[in-house]
């Protein structure tokens, strides 16, 4: 059967670089959304957004002390993410009133996109360089991610994308 670029599931094809709730947040909102909507859906987890991926349980991580050092003051896990802006988190009374505010008005938390984003198919994927970077094994993240990639896999993934995107 001759299959036409109408037939095949358009795709899209981002890139989270952040752990703030300010870049994840919306990060998920459209992942979800594409897939919801019929698009095959890829996310790549890289510096500090690798950490999104983290167990919200798995506190201190890596292998030497500066690794260490890094997961203390960058905690992992969607229970952890703040505002990115100083002002707007306000010594973390931003990033409480937000979520209060997510809550009242029945916006899913960043912990229940991550789980609606695999059950509606987005791929998760770690980023290889980072996870060597910051000194992190599979065992610290959650289950049910895609193998890690390198930039150059992911170049290659994006490419092939209808829509690609940097939050």
């Amino acid at each position: 059967m001759d299959t036409t670029d109408t037939d095949q599931a358009k795709r899209m094809a981002m890139i989270c670089w952040s752990s703030d709730l300010d870049r994840v947040w919306p990060t998920l909102i459209l992942a979800t959304t594409g897939a919801a909507s019929g698009l095959e859906v890829d996310i790549f987890f890289t510096f500090w957004g690798l950490r999104v991926l983290q167990r919200n349980n798995k506190r201190i991580t890596g292998r030497n002390w500066m690794q260490k050092m890094e997961s203390v003051i960058d905690p992992g896990g969607t229970d952890h993410l703040k505002l990115g802006r100083r002002q707007i988190h306000m010594g973390g009374m931003g990033t409480m009133m937000i979520k209060k505010l997510a809550r009242r008005y029945k916006v899913a938390s960043p912990t229940e996109l991550l789980e609606m984003a695999m059950d509606v198919g987005v791929r998760l994927h770690p980023c290889q360089m980072t996870m060597d970077l910051y000194g992190l094994t599979r065992s610290d993240f959650i289950d049910g991610l895609q193998p890690s990639l390198g930039a150059a896999s992911f170049i290659d993934m994006a490419a092939k994308a209808d829509i690609t995107l940097f939050i």
